[in-house]
């Protein structure tokens, strides 16, 4: 038996795309959510389980003497217990790379919209702010243009590099904070430690995943070695953010603005310190979800279930 312990993020209304690729290997059971109490009952029976956001730890996995395979429909696969996994012979894999391009995408969305304010003069010119002036041109916030800045990227995985590919072809000076040796990385991106990243670029865009030795990484003290007027993307995981700090930072003005596609608790509760801060641009985690990142997904989530039930399973994190 398959289940799918919460596909309704992925699939919205349309969870017959995921049962038709997953039907082939046995009978499927889908739900759009499941709470935690749930997930024992649900999954009773299942080999093959499949996960986006609910957890799968040391007692769920001792709880489900079946289970051979937990499918993540993401890349990060911090909800499952690898080492339990790995104690018990499961097959944990992920959903590598899928949203690379889309993300990078989304940090350029972010970047153009806090330089250009197309979103804003958009708005100013439907309300008829535009048409009451007495010249052709109509400007009432700074603008900023990219080629000579420089980014500084913190990771340079998958999306890092994208993103990195994109600096450059705007002009843009590109600076990392990276394990990789300035050997290994590309023309025109220069390696850098992260105090060099935060002090020394106009903006940085945050790239890595979520440990927990780097959890609110971005704090009060490295917000403070930044550029007066330096702009902050993360497309990664809010996690990495002190929020509190954060908004501190850009109610002062010390920061021009932060574009954020992820916070630390998703959905953020009312009152959050960063919603409704004129200079703090929000989206809801849609960075990941274009219809092309999407069709990538379900692909490769196919992938995964058919070399598993195979015998030879493709993105296993629990055989690293």
């Amino acid at each position: 038996m398959i289940v799918v312990l919460d596909a309704y993020t992925l699939c919205g209304e349309h969870r017959d795309v995921l049962e038709h690729i997953l039907r082939p290997y046995g009978q499927v059971m889908i739900y759009d959510r499941t709470l935690p109490a749930q997930v024992v009952e649900r999954a009773k029976g299942a080999e093959y389980v499949f996960t986006n956001k609910v957890v799968m730890d040391t007692a769920v996995m001792a709880a489900l003497p079946d289970l051979r395979f937990i499918g993540v429909l993401a890349t990060g696969y911090n909800v499952v217990d690898i080492e339990a996994a790995r104690a018990r012979g499961i097959v944990v894999a992920n959903v590598p790379a899928y949203s690379t391009e889309s993300v990078a995408q989304m940090v350029f969305a972010h970047l153009l919209n806090i330089t250009q304010r197309v979103g804003h003069y958009a708005d100013e010119v439907r309300s008829g702010a535009w048409s009451g002036q007495p010249d052709f041109s109509y400007r009432n916030t700074r603008l900023m243009e990219l080629w000579g800045k420089t980014i500084g990227l913190v990771g340079f995985g998958n999306t890092g590099q994208a993103t990195a590919r994109i600096a450059l072809g705007f002009g843009m000076k590109v600076r990392v904070f990276t394990s990789k040796a300035q050997h290994q990385l590309p023309r025109g991106v220069a390696k850098a430690t992260l105090e060099e990243v935060f002090s020394g670029s106009d903006v940085v865009s945050l790239h890595c995943p979520l440990t927990r030795e780097n959890s609110r990484m971005v704090n009060r003290d490295l917000l403070a070695t930044m550029k007066p007027g330096a702009i902050l993307i993360n497309t990664a995981r809010g996690g990495l953010v002190d929020d509190e700090a954060l908004a501190d930072a850009l109610r002062s003005g010390r920061l021009m603005a932060a574009g954020l596609d992820v916070l630390t608790e998703e959905p953020p509760a009312p009152g959050h310190p960063l919603v409704g801060l004129e200079n703090c641009f929000i989206t809801p985690h849609i960075a990941w979800a274009t219809e092309e990142a999407i069709a990538r997904l379900v692909a490769i989530t196919a992938q995964n279930l058919q070399t598993a039930a195979e015998g030879h399973p493709a993105n296993n994190v629990a055989a690293r």
